[in-house]
């Protein structure tokens, strides 16, 4: 992701001096990792959700200090923040949806996780991420949605390191058996679930 932080952290500095093409390019960088990563969080309420969260990122741009990788982890701590107090006022049933098709695609990323993830479709990613603990599944979410180091994610969440790197882990290995069970059973589409959910 090297190249593609370099080109986020010129759009940002460049947007931090009020260019606007600057801005719409990392909005165009952030969003689809970023939505996804809200998507897994909340539902069908991610669109606003994610709204909210460029409206309070496109106000506190000139406070932002790092690189391309500190924004996307500054955007995803924002959009949890966001996403966390959505769930708090919300008081019905939580309603479910699914995760975008591509939403799951990386660019330029070619680990295990990501082929694991290419290779089902979004209703079914959902679902295996969703049956997964909410620490594990939103670890996976920042680290292959996303596309956050150990680090990265961890500040989002407010955790160490190790105790980030240890959920994907598990998340990960979870997903693969359930990967295993569901080529042998199929995944249908049904009630889905989200990390809302268990809050």
């Amino acid at each position: 992701m090297g190249a593609y932080d370099a080109e986020l952290g010129a759009a940002v500095e460049r947007a931090q001096q009020g260019d606007e093409e600057g801005f719409a390019i990392a909005y165009r960088l952030v969003q689809p990792g970023l939505i996804g990563y809200v998507r897994g969080l909340v539902g069908d309420d991610a669109e606003d959700v994610a709204s909210e969260a460029w409206l309070e990122i496109s106000r506190d741009l000139g406070r932002f200090r790092g690189d391309g990788a500190g924004f996307r982890g500054w955007t995803a701590t924002i959009a949890r923040h966001r996403a966390l107090d959505h769930l708090r006022r919300q008081k019905r049933r939580p309603r479910t949806s699914l995760l975008e098709q591509d939403m799951l695609e990386m660019p330029g990323r070619h680990d295990t996780a990501a082929t694991a993830l290419e290779k089902l479709s979004t209703e079914q990613a959902l679902e295996l991420i969703g049956n997964l603990p909410r620490d594990q599944a939103e670890a996976v979410l920042l680290r292959v949605v996303v596309g956050l180091d150990g680090p990265a994610s961890a500040r989002v969440l407010g955790k160490r390191p190790g105790a980030v790197r240890t959920a994907a882990y598990r998340g990960l290995k979870g997903l693969a058996g359930q990967f295993t069970r569901a080529g042998a059973r199929g995944v249908t589409p049904g009630a889905q679930r989200t990390l809302k959910d268990e809050t």
